[in-house]
């Protein structure tokens, strides 16, 4: 498998040697230096590709399950439609890996690479298509967006109507790139009805998320890797009733990540990529704080250790600081107003309203009930160790783990000072919650302690796999070198097999079979999180979709008795604390 991690340096053409090599009109030298430049079209040709391909499969499944005839409110009609995602899920899956078998068959494995790069991008796209599903599923037979007009959902759907038609929205502070794309979408397709366009961009939002997070992890670890270092843990986080806030969670550490490494590498660049690379990465900051900013507050300080400890120093502090420089300018162009209001509004602006996990212990992360939870006994669930569980005591032994592996990588470093300053953010925060008797949303700290703290739990399986590599190539050449001619006379066994290590092909495809299932476990699993029930936990969100008289003055299909109002069903209110 390639790997192209953080602290791998690009394999470049070795120059020829001689005068003539050094020529102005020698043909070597200008293959020498054009040979960089189809490198790099061809890796991104590759990667639009791969692209692509994720895309394609994150829509596939959605499409399909628009065809199922159940009822969504029946739960049997709802476990028949998850099975039926899950089927579909599987043999497409199939399909991909044997494909990647085949390539390893056919023509001496010439397109075993590329197979296993697409199949990787495929299904990180499926993975997340399985959950736009699940909410196809939950929404069948009703026009409106999940919660319909209540909550969250009814203020979005509203303020997005305003600034599509020129007006201020409710709040400056409300990241307004949701708003403005809601907006025109539903100028475009539904005729500016903001209400139902919103449920589209619901679906959507959940099956773009796999693509997004795969290519964000793309830009430091290699397919495989990606899928499994990086895709994975973000499931832990999808979420198809506001896919926007915790989609920007996944891509903003990557993306982080990358830059730091960047500018760790920013001394020994040309002038021209390096400004291209830092207005790039401002750019894209500038994109993501304008879809939800409060992963940039909870991060800030975690990044700039970073920042400051991979600094080019030595090697080239004029160019660190133009690398910079120019990310931040493009940052101010993209986001820079909206960065105003924030310095400016977000002080006054409070947060008042007190949800469920904010009376329960600050120290605990782990998972996360929402504002909605239903029934709840004991929380958080009593543990084996001080109160502590086991999978709270796996995850701190990994990030120990992991920093100690990783001590000198910026991947890691950058990773683990983001969950340092989550938690600090979030104790600052709670700790004056009884003085001002606000929240300030700090128990959202909840998704990226989780997140961090699982890449770090996962790229410890990284880092090992790294050292193990590293043995194997060494154990390889001794071995080569030590049998190079039998005294028998026999031919040699493949290093592989004289080492005791499997081959490379085997490892790929066993850890696709693993990722398939462990996905399509996942994507169900937060599938039926959205299926409707009238338990007051998430469930109610499409629940009351069903419940909301249509525009026409007709119910929905299959509201409960044929019964339905104006604003719903309203009984979500008893279960808020």
């Amino acid at each position: 498998m390639t790997v192209s991690t953080e602290g791998s340096a690009a394999v470049r053409p070795v120059p020829p040697s001689g005068p003539a090599a050094n020529a102005p009109g020698s043909s070597k030298s200008s293959n020498a230096e054009r040979a960089p430049r189809r490198d790099l079209r061809s890796r991104g040709g590759l990667l639009l590709l791969e692209a692509a391909v994720a895309f394609a499969a994150a829509l596939a499944l959605p499409l399909l399950a628009r065809g199922f005839k159940l009822n969504p409110l029946n739960r049997i009609a709802q476990v028949s439609g998850l099975a039926a995602i899950q089927l579909r899920f599987a043999l497409i899956g199939l399909l991909l890996i044997g494909a990647v078998a085949l390539a390893m068959r056919l023509r001496g494995g010439r397109h075993f690479d590329l197979a296993t790069r697409l199949t990787a991008a495929a299904l990180a796209g499926l993975a997340s298509g399985f959950v736009a599903a699940g909410a196809v599923v939950a929404l069948l037979g009703t026009p409106w967006p999940m919660f319909g007009l209540n909550g969250d959902s009814g203020r979005i759907v509203e303020w997005a109507h305003a600034v599509a038609n020129g007006q201020p929205s409710g709040s400056p502070v409300y990241p307004p790139m949701p708003l403005y794309t809601l907006g025109y979408y539903a100028e475009w397709f539904h005729g500016g009805n903001t209400a139902y366009a919103f449920k589209d961009l619901q679906i959507l939002g959940a099956a773009a998320f796999g693509p997004l997070v795969y290519l964000a992890w793309r830009l430091l670890l290699s397919p495989v890797r990606a899928l499994a270092f990086g895709v994975v843990p973000a499931f832990a986080l999808i979420d198809s009733y506001k896919p926007y806030s915790q989609t920007v969670l996944v891509l903003l550490v990557p993306v982080l990540v990358a830059m730091v490494v960047a500018l760790r590498r920013s001394g020994t660049e040309g002038w021209r990529p390096l400004l291209l690379k830092g207005a790039g990465f401002g750019a894209v900051l500038g994109v993501l704080f304008l879809t939800y900013s409060g992963w940039f507050l909870w991060s800030a300080a975690g990044v700039l250790f970073a920042a400051l400890l991979y600094f080019p120093w030595k090697t080239g502090r004029l160019k660190g600081a133009a690398f910079m420089g120019s990310a931040l300018a493009a940052f101010l162009v993209v986001a820079g107003r909206y960065l105003m209001v924030m310095l400016k509004e977000g002080q006054t602006t409070k947060d008042y309203n007190f949800r469920f996990d904010n009376f329960t212990d600050p120290a605990y992360y782990l998972m996360w009930r929402t504002d909605m939870p239903g029934k709840v006994g004991d929380w958080p669930p009593p543990g084996e160790f001080g109160g502590v569980g086991l999978f709270a005591l796996v995850t701190f032994v990994c990030l120990g783990a992991a920093i100690w592996l990783g001590l000198r990588k910026p991947l890691i470093v950058t990773i683990a000072a983001m969950f340092v300053s989550a938690w600090v953010m979030r104790m600052y925060i709670a700790s004056h919650m009884y003085e001002t008797q606000t929240v300030q949303l700090y128990t959202r700290t909840n998704n990226q302690l989780l997140y961090c703290g699982l890449i770090l739990c996962a790229l410890v399986a990284h880092l090992v796999s790294l050292k193990l590599a590293e043995r194997r190539t060494a154990s390889e050449a001794t071995a080569s070198a030590a049998s190079a001619a039998p005294a028998d006379g026999a031919p040699s066994e493949p290093a592989a097999v004289r080492t005791g290590f499997p081959g490379r092909e085997g490892a790929v495809i066993g850890t696709l079979c693993a990722l398939l299932l462990l996905l399509g476990t996942v994507s169900s699993s937060m599938s039926d999180r959205y299926m409707p029930a009238q338990d007051g936990t998430y469930r109610i969100l499409p629940w009351v979709s069903h419940t909301i008289r249509q525009q026409d003055g007709k119910c929905p299909k299959f509201a409960p008795k044929g019964e339905c109002s104006k604003d719903g069903d309203q009984s979500w209110l008893s279960y808020v604390r």
